[in-house]
């Protein structure tokens, strides 16, 4: 039911709004510790190697390690604001979707411009979803940052105080340029990717339907892909948002200063080479196969519940 189609004639704007919410928040639940292993990664200016000077040497180790000095709880670190970020995310994104998608086909447009009105869709919802859920994704970041031994917030509603008193109303907002680059064809990879890898499952299996097992792959399939493609970026964007947050990286090893996207990304090429600018990429690819493939599915499966409530 991702995307308008003859199946989702029974579901309302309210509809859509529940099951984006849903899907954001049971995908988010379940994969906050990928996404904090993920942060602590990118904003590591060591390599990722077995190095006295690493402070993360792998994912098995880093995630050892913030067990035995923040424990098991640390690995859920942000998770509020976290989940506020993927609740109003996955409203904004998969609502507008359905809206953009509903317009587009009252044009009557060839089936063989699907894969491109979908990327479009995508790409447009994508970047509406950022504007209206950032300054939670700025607040997450900074919640995952901070080390336990030198915290500078105590929770969500004093590090937005904080920011605000402290930085100004647009620190909420840092890192939104390179968000939006990558976001654009990050979502609209996504939800494109998502559609044509759910076809293909269909033709091969002779199915018209789609099911847990269609949505779970196509998902899988589409995370990949669109997470790899704009990965520098995402890398880029975490830096930008702990500018001015040295007090809170004490423990973390050397601070990585910068002055805007294309600064970060040069400073980050000269100073951690190529391989720098990917990152943390193992536990994202991994985050985004399994958020992908559950975003989708739970939308899927809680749009699906609604439609036979109203039958």
């Amino acid at each position: 039911m991702v995307g308008f189609s003859d199946s989702s004639h029974k579901l309302s704007q309210l509809d859509f709004v529940i099951a984006g919410g849903g899907s954001g928040f049971i995908t988010r639940m379940l994969c906050q510790p990928l996404d904090v292993l993920k942060i602590r990664f990118q904003l590591q200016v060591e390599p990722i190697l077995k190095s006295n000077i690493s402070k993360y040497q792998s994912v098995v180790h880093a995630t050892n390690l913030i067990i035995k000095e923040e424990g098991v709880k640390a690995l859920w670190k942000g998770h509020v604001p976290a989940q506020l970020l993927s609740i109003s995310y996955g409203v904004a994104q998969f609502w507008s979707f359905e809206v953009l998608t509903k317009q587009v086909s009252t044009f009557n447009l060839s089936p063989s411009f699907s894969p491109m009105i979908n990327f479009t869709c995508g790409a447009l919802a994508g970047c509406y979803a950022t504007l209206a859920s950032f300054p939670f994704d700025v607040v997450r970041t900074r919640l995952v940052a901070q080390s336990e031994n030198h915290k500078v917030y105590s929770g969500i509603l004093q590090a937005f105080t904080s920011i605000l008193k402290n930085e100004g109303f647009f620190v909420l907002y840092r890192g939104i340029w390179p968000t939006f680059i990558q976001v654009a064809p990050h979502a609209g990879a996504q939800f494109m990717c998502y559609k044509l890898f759910d076809s293909i499952y269909k033709y091969l299996v002779n199915s018209q339907n789609t099911t847990l097992t269609s949505s779970l792959v196509s998902g899988s399939l589409a995370g990949l892909f669109a997470k790899t493609v704009v990965y520098p970026f995402d890398l880029a964007k975490k830096r930008l948002q702990i500018q001015g947050f040295e007090q809170g990286r004490v423990e973390f090893g050397q601070f990585f200063k910068c002055r805007g996207l294309n600064d970060c990304l040069i400073r980050i090429y000269k100073v951690e080479g190529l391989s720098g600018l990917f990152k943390g990429l193992s536990p994202s690819l991994i985050k985004a196969v399994v958020t992908t493939a559950l975003h989708f599915s739970s939308y899927e499966l809680i749009c699906k519940s609604l439609a036979r409530r109203k039958e």
